[in-house]
């Protein structure tokens, strides 16, 4: 679907601050609130806005501990493994991705210790070959 400069900057906006009254984000994009509101409910319905979420302060997912695990996946295994994947209360996304791995798996935990634990059950999903992590140390910028 082609979205207007209008919409990509109004997304841009949003991902910024997700709460932002209709008004602000009107007064931001020198529109009128009306047409705001009329682009924020087709971009809904559309289905090009699935949601809103809650971005964590970088203090506070400083202190949690974060690695981005590589998944290597058997043949014809991928549906099944990324929706053990789902299931982990530590994991916070997972993506396909081309290369050596299929799989990056984000994830966010309170200890080194529950880190170890998560990408030991990771590995010990059915259907996943093997893994390989990398400690998160900090994030530079998030859009």
């Amino acid at each position: 679907m082609k979205l207007t400069d209008a919409d990509e900057a109004l997304l841009s906006l949003l991902r910024e601050n997700a709460r932002a009254s209709t008004a602000e984000l009107a007064r931001r994009l020198q529109l009128s609130r009306t047409t705001v509101q009329s682009r924020l409910e087709r971009l809904e319905r559309q289905g090009v806005i699935a949601g809103y979420t809650v971005r964590l302060n970088e203090d506070y997912e400083r202190e949690r501990i974060r690695a981005l695990i590589m998944v290597t996946v058997f043949p014809k295994q991928m549906p099944a493994v990324v929706e053990a994947l789902r299931g982990m209360a530590g994991v916070r996304s997972v993506q396909s991705v081309s290369g050596p791995w299929d799989l990056v798996a984000a994830a966010a935990v309170p200890t080194i210790g529950e880190m170890d634990e998560l990408t030991d059950r990771i590995g010990a999903l059915e259907g996943v070959e093997r893994t390989t992590s990398s400690l998160v140390l900090s994030t530079k910028f998030q859009r």
